[in-house]
């Protein structure tokens, strides 16, 4: 094997093949591709489908473990909407959103949190079942790193304009999948072309059920899917995608950030949530 071959190396960036001497990488100019640092920093994004198995763990989790702290017991509804559902108290503990939590306890942070806490076991399945059809397709069109920033900073801004419509407690990942539909059609209609129409018309008529559907039955937060889907349009158009703009290193730092950011919240949310309960 010569030289070159064992120096070889996987662009922590845009993962392609370059040589361990390559500085900027080649094909997406990420400087030190072969730095320990950016080997680190780009592993946890690096696979999109790995991606979104983490998201969906991570909503998973905090579903059980708001089941487990529930005080009046998990909710055996027949009604499919409420069935296994968590009580209030475990949600707005484990940072559950809107005007009450943001306005009258400062509870900023839920605006991150309040995206992987959900209602029911139908609420989970539906939330999850669209994001896993979505994620694909915005992380072949944006790349792993803008795919998460849309989904984190969306979900923030949904459950923000949902608030300032006063909507009292709001939770779920919905506004954070709205995000991922409002990229999708901004790319759509930017790209054009049958594919960019295509996938335009396909999304835009997703996106026009989610909202029959919210004013159909009720408790269904159409503000913050709203306000997802248009936070989702403008990243997008801000972020670009990958056949305008490749990846860059501001997009990966951004995206540690929202990963950071999000990781530190939820681990507040259960401690603080638990030590409330410990002292109740």
């Amino acid at each position: 094997m010569s030289q070159n071959q064992r120096s070889s190396l996987l662009c922590p960036n845009c993962r392609r093949l370059i040589s361990g001497d390559e500085n900027p990488c080649p094909y997406c100019g990420l400087k030190n591709p072969s730095s320990s640092w950016q080997r680190l920093a780009g592993r946890g994004l690096s696979d999109g489908a790995q991606l979104l198995k983490i998201l969906i763990g991570v909503n998973v989790a905090m579903y059980i473990l708001s089941l487990l702290i529930s005080a009046r017991g998990t909710s055996l509804s027949p009604n499919p909407f409420f069935f296994l559902s968590p009580d209030n108290r475990s949600l707005l503990l484990l940072g559950a959103s809107g005007y009450v939590p943001l306005e009258r306890l400062h509870r900023w942070w839920s605006l991150i949190s309040a995206n992987y806490l959900h209602g029911s076991v139908m609420h989970i399945f539906f939330n999850m079942i669209a994001l896993r059809q979505l994620g694909p397709l915005v992380l072949h069109e944006y790349g792993n790193y803008r795919m998460f920033i849309i989904y984190t900073l969306s979900g923030a801004a949904g459950f923000f304009v949902s608030s300032l419509a006063g909507v009292p407690f709001t939770i779920g990942a919905s506004a954070a999948v709205c995000g991922l539909i409002g990229a999708a059609l901004y790319f759509g209609k930017s790209r054009g072309g049958v594919y960019g129409h295509a996938i335009y018309r396909q999304i835009g008529g997703g996106a026009i059920g989610i909202f029959v559907f919210g004013f159909l039955v009720p408790a269904i937060n159409n503000w913050a899917h709203a306000g997802g889907m248009l936070a989702g349009a403008a990243l997008g158009f801000l972020l670009g995608y990958q056949e305008r703009r490749r990846e860059k290193q501001s997009h990966k730092i951004a995206a540690l950030c929202c990963v950071v950011a999000t990781a530190l919240i939820l681990l507040w949310a259960i401690f603080s949530g638990f030590y409330i309960l410990l002292l109740a």
